[in-house]
C-alpha cells in the first residue's frame, strides 16, 4: 500500500468543513437524560479467573433505554482504596471475549473497564450483548453501518454511544475506582466511540484513540472504498434517491463533533497508508479536539497503526498523568 491521502504537511492542518447540526447538543443531552431515568445500579459479579495478581468482574449495566450491558472490570489485586481506571471500547464485530484477554491494565496497577458492544461479538470475538431495539426505520445494508440510518433517532450508534457513556458512569460508581482519574480508550470502532464518550461525559479526564472509526463519514466514503465505511457507500449504490438523509443521521455522529466538545487530555495515533480509517479522517477529529494534545504517526502502517509500538506509547501517556 502507497499513500493515498494528503500529505502530512496538509494533514495537520486538514479541518473536516462539515458542520454539526444545531441541535446535536440538544439531542444528545435529551439521549442522555432519557438514559440516566434508569438508575446507574451496575451489577459487579466476582468471577473466578484463576489469575493471582488480576480480580475480575463480571458487568452488567443500564445502557440505552436501560437496557442490559455487558462489561468486563478487571482490578489489581493489590491496589490502594482508590486507583485511575481505563475503560475500553472494542473494535468493529468484535466482543468482550474473556476477561483474560484484557490483563495489560491491571497488571500495570490500573483498574480496566471494558464495555461489550451491543449487537456485535460474532465475527473475530465473542460478545454476550444483544441489540435489543426493535429495528423499525429502513432496510440495511450487511453489518451495523447502515441499521435505523435513516433518522437520528433509530441509528444504531445512538444506542452504542450512549451505552458508552453509561459504561463510564459505571466504572466511576465502583467503589475501588477513582471518579477523578478516569480515561476512554480503543481501537477502530472503540477510538470512535472513545471520542464520542470523551465528548459525552466531561468528567472524563483523558481519550486516547487509535487509528479511530466513525469520523468524517463523508470524506471516508468518498476516498475509501474499504469497509466497514464501504456498507455506507453500497448503501446508496441502491438507495441513490438517499444521500443527503443518510449524512444529515451521521452527522450527529461524526467523531469530529465530539472532538470538538471535548477538553480532556488526548493521545491519537495515525497509519498513514490505512484506508479503513483514512488519515484524513482521523486528523479531521483531532485537530477539532479542544483540549491538550498529542497525535503518533505511523508513516507505513495501515489499519493495524502503532500495534505493540502505540501501546508503549499509551502506557507512558497514563503513568505520565497517573502514577501508580
Amino acid at each position: 500500500m502507497a499513500f493515498f491521502d494528503l500529505p502530512l504537511e496538509q494533514l495537520k492542518k486538514y479541518k473536516s468543513p462539515d458542520q454539526a447540526p444545531d441541535n446535536f447538543d440538544a439531542f444528545w443531552n435529551s439521549t442522555l437524560q432519557a438514559a440516566r431515568r434508569t438508575p446507574m445500579k451496575p451489577e459487579f459479579l466476582p468471577l473466578d479467573n484463576g489469575l493471582k495478581f488480576v480480580e475480575t468482574f463480571d458487568v452488567t449495566f443500564p445502557g440505552f433505554d436501560g437496557q442490559p450491558i455487558k462489561g468486563w472490570l478487571s482490578l489489581p489485586r493489590q491496589r490502594g482504596a482508590k486507583i485511575p481506571c481505563i475503560v475500553e471500547f472494542i473494535g468493529y464485530g468484535g466482543g468482550r471475549n474473556f476477561a483474560t484477554e484484557w490483563l495489560l491494565w491491571p497488571n500495570l496497577g490500573y483498574a480496566h473497564f471494558v464495555m461489550d458492544t451491543r449487537g456485535q461479538g460474532s465475527t473475530w470475538s465473542h460478545g454476550d450483548t444483544a441489540d435489543s431495539e426493535p429495528e423499525r426505520s429502513n432496510p440495511q445494508a450487511p453489518g451495523f453501518m447502515t441499521r435505523g440510518i435513516m433518522d437520528p433517532s433509530t441509528y444504531y450508534y445512538r444506542r452504542v454511544f450512549t451505552d458508552a457513556a453509561r459504561a463510564v458512569e459505571a466504572a466511576m460508581a465502583h467503589p475501588s475506582i477513582d471518579a477523578d482519574r478516569v480515561a476512554v480508550t480503543g481501537g477502530s470502532q472503540g477510538g470512535g466511540i472513545s471520542i464520542a464518550a470523551a465528548g459525552l461525559i466531561p468528567e472524563v479526564k483523558a481519550v486516547i484513540p487509535d487509528v479511530p472509526f466513525l469520523c468524517h463519514y463523508r470524506r471516508a466514503t468518498e476516498i475509501s472504498n474499504s469497509f466497514p465505511y464501504a456498507e455506507i457507500s453500497g448503501f446508496l449504490v441502491t438507495h441513490r434517491d438517499k444521500v443527503e438523509r443518510v449524512f444529515s443521521t451521521l452527522s450527529y455522529f461524526d467523531g469530529v463533533h465530539f472532538a470538538g466538545r471535548s477538553r480532556c487530555q488526548a493521545l491519537y495515533s495515525v497509519g498513514l497508508m490505512d484506508t479503513i480509517c483514512p488519515p484524513s479522517t482521523v486528523y479531521a477529529a483531532y485537530n477539532a479536539h479542544q483540549g491538550p494534545k498529542d497525535i503518533r504517526i505511523w508513516p507505513y502502517n495501515q489499519h493495524e497503526g502503532g500495534g505493540a509500538f502505540q501501546t508503549q506509547e499509551k502506557i507512558a501517556f497514563v503513568r505520565s498523568m497517573w502514577p501508580v
